[in-house]
Parts: structure tokens; sequence; C-alpha cells
């Protein structure tokens, strides 16, 4: 297995025997909307051609049986393209993966249709897996497209998520008395940290103590005023980046978070009481993910602030948190059966192809 990233923290994470990546220039995606490179190696159209080129050279090298693009069709500015159908014309077989929401339809309506991605879905790809259940939410839903891509469309469930054998870089003994608050990657989580910090700064004699992560993306001055203020707290401490985070999350009290895609399969996988503080742009994403799991009764959903957050409201949320139901306790069939539904996809077609 072979995965091409533009992650910057790829090479921080641990990989199985057999899987090894590729980085190519990052690029970023500003609250605006537009793109700008990650690192300041020239424009975005040098960066662009830069990474088609490294995407293809190694696709074509590796000469894949299945390839998977994750979320965006054509990638980020059409630079997968060219690659998608010399693959298409080999054989490979060409998965889209989609996570669970992309957006309010009629902004993701518009998104593809600007990048020209309709098309692509309808003709290029053999199959699409949606990481997620129809049963909470249809990302494709009121986009018009064909019946055709109905038929190629799997709902796999959420992608569970297991410890790692190696053990975290930092170890908390009181881990399973603390409430994590992690913000992801931490490119936009300043809300939620500065929120939580406030509830602690106002009573943190009311709280359980809490593990701050903000993420490795959280822009230094901001990471360093939040550092500031949580060394002033006893009840709480913070750790900037942790690339085993599933043994914190497997451990701890309960979560506060944003509710991306991935902490949100963290917070299911481990069975964890969750609070929810969604993001509302540049997208929906994250929001209409806590209304659907909120509605479920499996995490409870904190909304954007109208101007300076309340540190009361975080205290009476963060304080209930440990009388919270347990996101099991609503059972939802096939809501973790992400890996085994692909395993099972990706195993018929290997045993045809074989055949074949």
């Amino acid at each position: 297995m072979l995965i091409v990233s533009g992650s910057p923290i790829i090479g921080s994470f641990d990989f199985k025997t057999r899987v090894d990546f590729v980085r190519v220039p990052g690029i970023i995606k500003l609250r605006n909307g537009d793109y700008v490179p990650l690192g300041e190696h020239g424009s975005i159209q040098e960066t662009t051609a830069l990474r088609s080129s490294l995407i293809g050279e190694t696709a074509l090298a590796f000469a894949p049986d299945l390839f998977i693009v994750d979320k965006e069709a054509l990638g980020l500015r059409g630079e997968l393209e060219g690659t998608l159908e010399k693959l298409k014309a080999r054989g490979t077989r060409l998965v889209l993966g989609l996570r669970d929401v992309l957006d309010e339809p009629e902004a993701l309506a518009l998104e593809w249709q600007r990048k020209r991605v309709i098309p692509a879905v309808e003709q290029l790809y053999d199959d699409i897996w949606v990481y997620g259940l129809k049963a909470i939410y249809d990302p494709l839903a009121g986009l018009g497209l064909s019946a055709n891509v109905g038929t190629k469309t799997t709902f796999t469930g959420y992608l569970r998520r297991s410890r790692p054998s190696a053990m975290p870089a930092a170890t908390f003994t009181d881990i399973g008395q603390r409430i994590l608050v992690t913000a992801g990657g931490g490119g936009d989580g300043e809300l939620l940290i500065d929120w939580a910090l406030r509830a602690y700064e106002q009573d943190a004699s009311a709280l359980p103590p809490a593990l701050i992560v903000p993420g490795p993306f959280m822009r230094a001055d901001l990471r360093t005023v939040f550092e500031q203020r949580a060394s002033a707290i006893a009840q709480v401490s913070m750790l900037t980046f942790e690339p085993r985070m599933e043994h914190l999350m497997a451990e701890c009290l309960a979560v506060a978070s944003m509710g991306g895609y991935n902490t949100f399969c963290e917070i299911l996988s481990f069975d964890k009481r969750a609070l929810l503080v969604p993001r509302h742009t540049p997208r929906l994403e994250q929001t209409i993910r806590a209304e659907a799991a909120e509605r479920l009764g499996l995490i409870r959903m904190l909304r954007d602030p109208d101007g300076a957050p309340d540190p009361n409201i975080m205290i009476e949320a963060l304080r209930s948190m440990p009388d919270q139901a347990l996101p099991s306790r609503w059972p939802t069939p096939g809501l973790l059966d992400g890996l085994t539904t692909i395993v099972d996809q990706c195993g018929a077609w290997f045993g045809q192809a074989a055949r074949g």
C-alpha cells in the first residue's frame, strides 16, 4: 500500500509493514475558500503543477490495482484528472472515499459545479464509499446525481479505531479522571480552547481536571497564549500534539472537541461521553454531523456563542459530562462497520480480478 499525501506531519505516524508514503507539496484551504501552498515554495499554480506531476508519476510507477481518492474527486485544484484517466485506461479500479458529511447541499453543489467534479463522479469512478451511515446523513443528497451514482455508492459505516501497539509519547497517570479537550489538527480550534480555558479560569474547582491538546496546526502565537493561560491553572495540563491520540482517547474520562470526522470516529470507537463545539465556517460539515449525532443521543452539542463565549455555559456542560449517557446506550446498527465493509468490498473485487 502506498499513501500519497500533502500532510506535513505524515511522517509522525506509525504505519504497518508493507505500507509506505510519498509526500507531495501541501496545499491548504483558507476560510475564504482560497487555496495557498503550505510552504513558501512558489505560487499556487506552480505548486499544483508539481503535485500533479509527482502524483501522476508515482501512481503510474506503482501501478495500483485499487486507487482510492480522499474526498476531492479531482484533487484540490484538478491535479488528479490526468492520473485518473490514465489509471482508468489501465483497468485500475477507482474509488472515491467520502466522509459522512461534506457540506450543506447548496454549497456543495456550487463547489462541485465550479470544480467540474460531477462528470468525474458519474463517469470516472467505479465505486463511491461513504464512511458513514445514510441514516445519519447522506452527503450526496440534493446534488442532482444520476441513479448510476446511487448504484455504485456504498455507505460503509464509520471507521472503527483501536489503540496503536506503540505507547503514546506522553503519559498522564490520572488521565482517567481528566476531560480531554482536543481541537483535532487545531488550525481553527481557537474557539473551543479559549472557551474551555475561560471555564477553568472562572471556576476550576467545580470541574474535573482537563488535558488540552490544541493540535499541530494551531497558530504558534495562539498556542503560546493558551499555554500561558493553562500553566496558571492547577487543574489543566496542555500537550501540543500526540501522534497516538487513541491511547488518550481510550483512557480519558470524557471528550470535548469540535467534532471533526476523525475525532468523531474515535469517540464512537472508544465509547466516550462527548461534548461537541462545531465550527460553522468555512463549511457546515461539523455542525451537520454534531446535530445528527445529538438527535441520536450519541453526543451533546454546544452551539457557537454570539459574541464572547460565556464561561458559565461551558462550566455547566463540562460539569455534567460524567453523568452523560455513553454512545453505546443508543445502539445504531452498522455504526462502526466501515473497515469490515471495505475489506469485503476489496476482497470481492480482488477475487474477481484474480479470476479474470
